[in-house]
């Protein structure tokens, strides 16, 4: 179990927000990948879903080749996942150009022993023993998750969100802010309360509004 993970007896791994993304060497659709190289400086999208040609997982990964210049612009590099193997992924990658108007250049890790999605806990017994729900890891830099988000097999994923949180992430990063809820570039933020006084003035000079003494918003 890599540092950092939990594990219970007879358990997936258990990931958690601050957690060191556990590193791994796997096949893709574009060639041999290890993981902790292959980030680089960029962030990362690594989602999982549960199998090559079917409907739902079609769409998701004709949106994510869709929003690649999106996803160029937050240095996000995304990396798909499903317990199928590199011959399956490159046939389906062809109907996905086709049926959803894109072309996919990003690699979809084959994991075909399921180790790389037992490792993520992305296989949910209850869904399946074989393949994986719909996972999402949003991993820094630093190779550190700053998100997850798990959806059912049935439910596509909303693209907007993702990218919305990838933008709230590297924001609160960059301004040293939190941000409120349904927040979107250009919208108000929140001053952490770990910021006082004069840091606070010094960091935010266009000022605040507050609120409460804990609730105080301003813009950037």
């Amino acid at each position: 179990v890599p540092r950092g993970m939990t594990r219970t007896p007879g358990a997936t791994v258990s990931i958690h927000i601050g957690d060191t993304a556990p590193d791994f060497t796997a096949d893709s659709s574009t060639g041999p990948i290890h993981l902790h190289e292959w980030i680089g400086d960029s962030w990362v999208f690594f989602f999982s879903h549960p199998g090559d040609f079917t409907p739902v997982c079609t769409t998701e990964i004709g949106r994510t080749a869709q929003l690649a210049g999106a996803f160029a612009q937050r240095n996000v590099k995304p990396l798909g996942l499903s317990t199928d193997g590199v011959a399956d992924h490159l046939a389906w990658i062809k109907d996905v150009n086709d049926t959803q108007d894109t072309t996919v250049t990003f690699p979809i890790i084959a994991d075909a022993d399921r180790s790389v999605a037992r490792l993520y806990g992305m296989i949910h017994p209850h869904q399946s023993e074989t393949t994986a729900v719909r996972t999402v890891f949003i991993i820094d830099p630093k190779k550190t998750v700053r998100l997850t988000m798990t959806y059912p097999m049935n439910v596509g994923r909303n693209f907007s969100e993702i990218l919305r949180v990838i933008d709230a992430l590297q924001t609160a990063d960059r301004e040293r802010i939190a941000t409120p809820a349904d927040w979107v570039q250009g919208g108000m933020v929140i001053i952490p309360n770990s910021i006082q006084g004069e840091e606070a003035a010094a960091l935010f000079p266009q000022g605040w509004n507050e609120v409460r003494p804990y609730l105080r918003t301003t813009t950037l």
